[in-house]
């Protein structure tokens, strides 16, 4: 009885800890299954500056083709335009700087003209909805939603696991929970055989 309560206890845990997970993950599994049918325009905004002198007078290129930026242009980008670059890594060649910025629901880039000073910064938004669906497959998200994501994968593992061993402890005075269970094994895998080539 001890190890009952127990997994009660895990079983309870585990699932006030996926709820909101669980529906975000499950609203956006219908979003993605249905991707072709949600039309959204993506929202495309542009902008133009000049790099002052003294930053683009200070910008050499590095032995590497791929280098991060220094300080004083983070600094400008981050000021001017309100993009952070963090630890990014610029594709530099002799006469640019190219950024990508990919972020969920949407993507972002720049360039800096090494010659003379002008910097290109493009962003797409393609609304909420693409911004959930990247969250759904973790696309662009970074290292903290990484981990997120495998932990909530834990916490269901433990939800389901928990709840597997409480039906069999409460299966007996419920003659349909065996048959419900083999359903939800039996339908995937007929689908799958049947309709998936």
């Amino acid at each position: 009885m001890i190890f009952l309560g127990t997994v009660r206890q895990w079983h309870w845990v585990s699932s006030a800890v996926c709820l909101v997970g669980m529906l975000l993950f499950a609203i956006t599994g219908i979003t993605l299954n249905h991707a072709a049918q949600i039309s959204v325009k993506p929202r495309v905004e542009t902008i133009e500056k000049q790099l002052p002198e003294y930053i683009r007078a200070s910008l050499t290129p590095p032995d590497a083709a791929k280098a991060p930026l220094p300080a004083a242009l983070k600094n400008w980008l981050e000021k001017e335009l309100d993009v952070y670059v963090g630890s990014r890594f610029g594709e530099w060649s002799e006469d640019e700087i190219y950024l990508s910025l990919p972020r969920p629901g949407g993507d972002a880039w720049l360039t800096v003209d090494l010659l003379a000073g002008e910097v290109f910064f493009e962003t797409t938004d393609r609304g909420w909805v693409s911004y959930f669906n990247d969250l759904h497959k973790g696309r662009n998200t970074g290292t903290a939603w990484f981990w997120f994501i495998d932990i909530f994968a834990v916490a269901c593992m433990v939800f389901c696991i928990s709840g597997l061993i409480l039906l069999f402890r409460y299966a007996g005075g419920r003659p349909m929970t065996w048959p419900v269970v083999g359903l939800g094994l039996v339908i995937p895998i007929i689908l799958a055989l049947l309709f998936i080539h």
